[in-house]
């Protein structure tokens, strides 16, 4: 039998609570997960790609996520390309409310036709379902406390003063 092998694919700029939450479980659904930090050129991000790859790892450690997990980076080509690349059939998503069903649906019909690859959506824990991390970058941004919403790697990252790269 072929192994299972998913892809999480976001921006991750910064990883959140919320993310975590979503990597834990499709770790436990898929028998590989690939946590994909991707670049979206719709926004300007706060952290550079591999410093939120860097974070993500860390995380991922200090939450003793179980599990074959690979944090990288794509920067250029489609979504579908990379997941074809490392033999996933999945994407999984969260989503928090319908506005991201509505964004995400579009998107998961593509990358179907496109590589006959699926889309998997997961809901939050509904302790993370308010958080984004457009609304973490603003709380930083206004030198908030957002240890509440994010990893401990990352509020200790944040909490150096690194918000203001």
């Amino acid at each position: 039998m072929d192994p299972r092998i998913a892809v999480v694919p976001g921006s991750f700029d910064p990883p959140t609570l919320g993310h975590l939450d979503v990597i834990r479980r499709a770790a436990w659904l898929f028998d590989q997960l690939h946590v994909l930090v991707v670049h979206n050129p719709g926004k300007e991000a706060m952290l550079p790609i591999a410093q939120r790859q860097s974070l993500l790892e860390q995380s991922i450690r200090e939450a003793g996520i179980e599990g074959d997990v690979v944090v990288a980076a794509w920067s250029m080509g489609l979504l579908v390309d990379y997941a074809t690349d490392v033999g996933a059939k999945v994407l999984v998503k969260g989503i928090r409310s319908q506005v991201d069903v509505a964004y995400e649906t579009p998107m998961a019909i593509v990358n179907r036709d496109l590589a006959h690859v699926e889309t998997v959506f997961l809901l939050p824990d509904p302790s993370h379902a308010l958080v984004s991390s457009s609304l973490v970058r603003q709380v930083a941004g206004l030198g908030g406390d957002v240890s509440p919403y994010v990893p401990a790697a990352v509020a200790r990252f944040l909490d150096t003063g690194a918000r203001d790269l």
